[in-house]
């Protein structure tokens, strides 16, 4: 992040509004892009990282709140909703996903402009105060694959099935614990035959993990470092 401006992405079907936020916004020093659909924004997402996700609820194909749910798991991002609905519910739901901002258009570009950069120094600050990957975590019990491989074993709980690529994916990640592997380098691992890269998979393998571990009651170790990449911290057996 840049000491005054965070950088921002525009998720907006409506192209004249996408281009008025991004002259207005770049105007005022910050590094923007801006995209028509969730599609197009997971691969730029790839190419130009952000640190804040301006999100229409009202996309063609994926929606908003499947994005912003995302981004929420991922971690790291500030989200900001733009919708023409400002009931009670869909503030409700936007809120619950981890938006930061709820905006109900027409948007005054002044004051979203200075809350852009509100909220970018409070993401700073987090960010800063991040634990590190290379901190013990909580004692001497051990997270390892089961014997038959169709397992996740925590320290304490229940097995937590896993499918094939959820179990090659953690495989990587506790074979070098507390090492940090950047996405590109997971989607290399695991789809090396591939040979279109959608770095979007490792998100979509790491959500349903998250959601599997938080069905179990479990919290799992798999840590998304902001601008670095993604890091196992649980204790695993001595070699």
């Amino acid at each position: 992040m840049t000491e005054q401006y965070p950088r921002v992405a525009i998720v907006e079907d409506n192209e004249d509004l996408r281009e008025e936020l991004l002259f207005y916004l770049t105007r005022r020093g910050f590094p923007a892009w801006g995209v028509g659909s969730a599609e197009l924004f997971w691969k730029q997402l790839h190419r130009q990282s952000v640190d804040i996700v301006l999100i229409d609820l009202r996309l063609p194909g994926e929606d908003g709140f499947a994005v912003a749910q995302f981004l929420h798991e991922l971690t790291g991002y500030g989200l900001v909703i733009l919708t023409a609905r400002g009931d009670h519910q869909t503030k409700l739901r936007a809120l619950n996903l981890g938006a930061d901002l709820f905006l109900v258009k027409p948007i005054n570009f002044a004051k979203l402009a200075d809350s852009l950069e509100q909220l970018g120094q409070r993401l700073s600050q987090t960010h800063t105060h991040e634990v590190a990957p290379d901190v013990p975590s909580n004692g001497a019990s051990n997270w390892r694959i089961s014997r038959t491989g169709d397992a996740l074993m925590p320290p304490d709980g229940q097995p937590i099935p896993l499918s094939a690529k959820e179990r090659e994916l953690l495989n990587i990640l506790i074979d070098s614990n507390h090492q940090i592997f950047t996405r590109q380098s997971l989607h290399d691992l695991l789809f090396e035959h591939e040979e279109e890269v959608e770095l979007h998979r490792i998100d979509v393998i790491l959500s349903r993990l998250r959601q599997k571990a938080k069905r179990y009651e479990v919290q799992l170790p798999v840590r998304t470092l902001f601008g670095k990449g993604i890091v196992f911290v649980g204790d695993t057996p001595s070699r």
